[in-house]
């Protein structure tokens, strides 16, 4: 089947399971080979902008009503896709439920859409399913969530081998401050941690600087959403607030938010592995 994913976790997920992509995101970088497919989407944000700047060009299309991410409707005809996959969790960083809805209405035939919505571990499992369903690999997903279940299962062993249990702080966002929300918890639950800012489920938010340094977490996890390592790095570097650089004294560990935390993929898994190692030691 051909397949035309708009975001990166169902561009992941289908890898993962062998299935057909003829089309992906403005986004969509692992694995890396599909780098080289057409990109159907792209953003109206400048990704080079400070955060600050980005979160107000974001909050500023919402207010009048525009998309940041766009999609090029003609392309993805001219791709014919049998399976069209688009999530409903963010109308950020991807192509909002909205948006793909009305994309379906142009298409000739009408391909299978595929809504991805997780916001918890075990919705992801179940999307990683929906999209087996729909490439006709009920097995291969199947196989693929059974390892990913049970590598986690061989995190949590170790967690409650473990003599304490660290608090920690995860932010998604640095300028204004977010707290990583939805499978994030859960991912700081099986590394051995306790999530000082959110629960598993609940959406990202945002807190003040003195609100999150208050909270006194043991480990502060800098993970950014949509950005690397690298440039997470750079982020924090041009902090300047003075409850942030409060909250930053303790023991800050920077990680690819953008290819362990955000997608809700298989690589999720890696980013609980690595979480571990950073609680635990």
């Amino acid at each position: 089947m051909r397949v035309v994913s708009l975001l990166p976790a169902a561009t992941e997920i289908v890898a993962a399971l062998g299935g057909r992509l003829v089309g992906v995101s403005h986004e969509c970088d692992f694995p890396p080979a599909v780098r080289s497919l057409p990109r159907v989407t792209r953003t109206t944000v400048d990704r080079a902008l400070p955060s600050k700047a980005i979160d107000r060009a974001v909050a500023e299309a919402k207010r009048v009503g525009a998309s940041p991410v766009e999609v090029d409707v003609q392309l993805v005809a001219q791709l014919r896709p049998d399976v069209l996959i688009g999530q409903s969790a963010c109308d950020v960083c991807a192509v909002g439920e909205g948006e793909l809805a009305r994309l379906v209405t142009t298409l000739i035939p009408t391909p299978w859409v595929v809504t991805l919505h997780a916001h918890t571990l075990d919705g992801v499992f179940a999307d990683i399913a929906r999209v087996g369903e729909a490439l006709e690999l009920r097995d291969e997903a199947q196989e693929l969530v059974a390892g990913l279940r049970y590598r986690l299962r061989r995190l949590e062993s170790r967690a409650r081998r473990a003599r304490v249990r660290p608090r920690v702080l995860v932010l998604e966002w640095l300028d204004p401050p977010y707290v990583a929300g939805h499978w994030v918890p859960e991912l700081v639950a099986i590394a051995g941690g306790d999530d000082m800012g959110s629960a598993a489920g609940e959406p990202s938010r945002p807190r003040p600087w003195g609100e999150l340094a208050a909270l006194g977490p043991d480990l502060v996890v800098v993970a950014l959403c949509g950005f690397d390592e690298a440039r997470a790095r750079a982020e924090l570097a041009a902090l300047t607030d003075r409850d942030a650089q409060a909250l930053l004294a303790r023991r800050v560990e920077v990680i690819d938010g953008n290819a362990y935390t955000s997608r809700p993929g298989p690589r999720l898994v890696d980013g609980a592995e690595i979480l571990s190692r950073l609680i635990l030691g």
